[in-house]
């Protein structure tokens, strides 16, 4: 096998299960939230605080990543994902915010750690489109969350579906043991675990946007996109169940199709993107298309007839969740080659701060309103002014360049 097949194999299929353990709660969702006894929007806290485990390994573990190896990394990520899903199914309201930084702390390496090992075996004239192959891996876990969590939820309970994601991802985890000799080669095991608990460490975000001037605007447009995207998958399937009263399966089949409209989109645009060769200015307009594409379906796709619903929460999947490949592949080819896993925990970290605020403001306007509808249109409007700036700055930029 080529190098560069098994290391997008490896991280493919760790992306796709990293995605899968952390889409189960907002899949059972309506289910769990009525067991503990919560509101149906306190979703949007936990995928908040989520985010913020996956900042905390962003901030303090990257220097893990040079010295154990970004595929054991990997590995050990699916460790603490299933840890949290454990967690979580024990049933208690008071773990869960334990459970979901977990999680999101479990889901942190899948960026960085994916972004070293693609840098070192992607061919150099495919790049965009291997990036983008590998992130999505996580709509697809977003899709088998839908497929698959949410009829065994509705048919056996909600923590049957965690153990069987627990089982399929610690499966998964073992699978790759054999290419760690090859994708950990490079290792630095001489790097001390001190490094991650330095103060310095906070600095890594400002440090990464100094590399490059291309990375302060592509950052700024992937946090605009990752408010909107955090919006939809953290609340589709709640959306669905609780305002137009939709069965779980049917709701988990709709946020599955945009889930798999995600990874097509991924895959066709991040071929795209290798051919236009601007990545900044293909996400801006990107973002103008997602933002329009994703308010069709809030005002017109629920509650329509599934000829209707279907077909717009495909095109909003298609281009609201496919941006990922061609923003981590734009980093990890602006940046020193030595310093892609910092620079990609550094860009990564702030452009996860659209998925930390996000889902928090969502519940707490809908909580404030009563309309579901309101946030999300507010979210597809950020996404469309940002990628309006975006376009401007780039313009601009390339009009003092000539």
């Amino acid at each position: 096998m080529k190098a560069w097949v098994a290391a997008l194999s490896a991280t493919l299929l760790m992306q796709t299960v990293g995605s899968f353990l952390n889409q189960v709660i907002p899949v059972v969702a309506p289910l769990m939230m009525n067991d503990l006894g919560l509101p149906p929007q306190t979703v949007g806290n936990f995928s908040s605080l989520n985010t913020l485990g996956a900042i905390a390994f962003l901030l303090f573990g990257t220097p893990l990543v040079a010295r154990h190896g970004p595929l054991r990394m990997i590995q050990a990520g699916a460790v603490i994902g299933s840890v949290a899903l454990v967690v979580a199914s024990l049933g208690h309201a008071w773990l869960m915010p334990l459970a979901a930084l977990l999680l999101g702390f479990g889901y942190g390496p899948t960026g960085p750690a994916g972004s070293r090992i693609l840098q070192q075996h992607a061919p150099k004239r495919h790049r965009v489109l291997i990036f983008s192959i590998k992130q999505a891996g996580a709509p697809a876990g977003g899709a088998l969350a839908g497929f698959l969590a949410a009829p065994l939820a509705a048919a056996f309970g909600w923590q049957v579906a965690m153990w069987v994601a627990i089982g399929i991802a610690l499966c998964c985890a073992a699978c790759i043991q054999p290419l760690r000799p090859a994708l950990d080669a490079e290792r630095d095991e001489t790097r001390s675990w001190r490094e991650s608990l330095t103060i310095r460490r906070l600095l890594v975000p400002l440090v990464a946007l100094r590399m490059h001037p291309v990375l302060p605007p592509l950052t700024l447009q992937a946090f605009a996109f990752a408010g909107l995207q955090g919006s939809l998958f953290s609340f589709t399937v709640t959306w669905l169940v609780e305002e137009h009263g939709m069965g779980l399966p049917a709701a988990g089949s709709i946020f599955a199709a945009m889930q798999l409209a995600g990874v097509t989109g991924r895959l066709v645009l991040g071929w795209a993107a290798d051919r236009l060769g601007d990545a900044t200015r293909s996400l801006a307009l990107h973002g103008l298309l997602a933002a329009g594409l994703s308010a069709l379906w809030i005002t017109f796709g629920a509650g329509s007839h599934w000829l209707v619903a279907f077909p717009l929460a495909i095109l909003s999947g298609f281009t609201a969740a496919s941006w990922n490949g061609i923003f981590l592949a734009e980093v990890a080819r602006v940046s020193p080659p030595d310093r892609v896993a910092e620079a990609s925990s550094g860009a990564i970290l702030l452009c996860f701060l659209g998925y930390l605020t996000a889902p928090t403001a969502f519940a707490w306007a809908v909580t404030a309103t009563g309309s579901w509808r309101l946030p999300f249109l507010t979210a597809c409007g950020v996404l469309a002014v940002v990628s309006c700036i975006v376009f401007v700055m780039r313009a601009g930029r390339d009009a003092t360049a000539r």
